[in-house]
């Protein structure tokens, strides 16, 4: 069976691009900028030709191109323009779009290629906050509209995935580790949603602090085997799905009798989840409404 989607319907586009079905019809019928084919109900089917260019037309008409002039470039003339705008560092739109392109074909190379030139002009930082961050709030509304499969979600997150581990184990190899507090990353049980967390450990590494990752699913149990490993501690999690909102407060409250207490340590806790907590909270205990505002926190420890 075929894997890579290689058809895609105008809705497809839309979902894809950014731009409105009916702007596509008009671009098509008025400038000629792509060639579809017909089914026999005359529904409209697009190639990744025409989406690629699609997407390259994008980034520059939201870069100020008329579409006018646009429609009078070659599409060798379309690539250059788009490629001087990535040299000015203008290049988060098209990068979103060659990722996406790399999802679709599950073009592993693509991924790699697209994600290396962005080093070359940003820090890490950067590229996950502007072009990883926007892309993953995408993929949620790609798949709900049947633009992508399960399959492409899963592909390209975990590509995501392996470069924040490739860089949290490059930042292990070269810094020295501040021995003044261990940060302890975990999700609660039965929470699986990862990405977060994972960036947040290679910013708990980039500030210099050592950090143990323990990732999925962690019962609080388990965490109490982490109380006596000598200098202070302090956990972090990340609750999007779990725990629910009627249990946030009990939840907090075994997590403080059985793991901080009485230990030199403290929770601190982002995530979707945190709209429903109170205020009232353990004193040891801290809610943040962003990964800046945790950032921040790091600068200051």
């Amino acid at each position: 069976m075929d894997r890579v989607k290689s058809n895609f319907s105008i809705k497809n586009l839309e979902h894809l691009s950014g731009i409105k079905a009916h702007t596509i019809r008009i671009w098509e019928k008025r400038y000629n900028l792509f060639e579809p084919e017909r089914t026999d109900t005359n529904i409209r089917l697009y190639n990744l030709e025409n989406l690629q260019k699609l997407l390259n037309v994008t980034l520059l008409y939201n870069n100020g191109y008329k579409i006018s002039k646009i429609a009078l470039l070659s599409p060798q003339e379309i690539n250059e323009n788009v490629h001087k705008l990535t040299i000015n560092k203008n290049a988060d739109d098209w990068s979103i779009g060659l990722f996406k392109l790399a999802m679709i074909n599950f073009d592993q190379r693509l991924f790699t290629k697209t994600f290396n030139d962005l080093l070359e002009q940003f820090s890490f930082s950067e590229v996950f906050k502007n072009v990883f961050v926007p892309l993953m709030n995408e993929l949620g509304v790609l798949w709900q509209t049947n633009s992508i499969s399960p399959s492409h979600e899963h592909f390209i997150t975990s590509l995501v995935k392996q470069k924040i581990h490739a860089m949290c184990e490059d930042l292990q190899q070269k810094s020295t580790r501040r021995t003044d507090r261990r940060f302890v990353l975990f999700l609660p049980d039965n929470e699986i949603h990862e990405l977060g967390l994972l960036y947040l450990q290679y910013e708990v590494l980039n500030n210099g602090f050592q950090c143990v990752f323990l990732g999925q699913s962690v019962p609080i149990e388990s965490l109490s085997n982490l109380v006596d490993i000598g200098e202070p501690i302090t956990f972090i999690s990340y609750f999007t799905i779990e725990p629910s909102q009627d249990k946030i407060k009990a939840y907090l409250n075994t997590f403080n009798s059985e793991i901080i207490e009485n230990i030199d340590s403290e929770l601190w806790i982002l995530g979707y989840q945190v709209q429903f907590m109170s205020d009232e909270m353990p004193d040891k205990m801290r809610k943040f409404r962003s990964i800046d505002d945790v950032i921040y926190a790091l600068n200051v420890v």
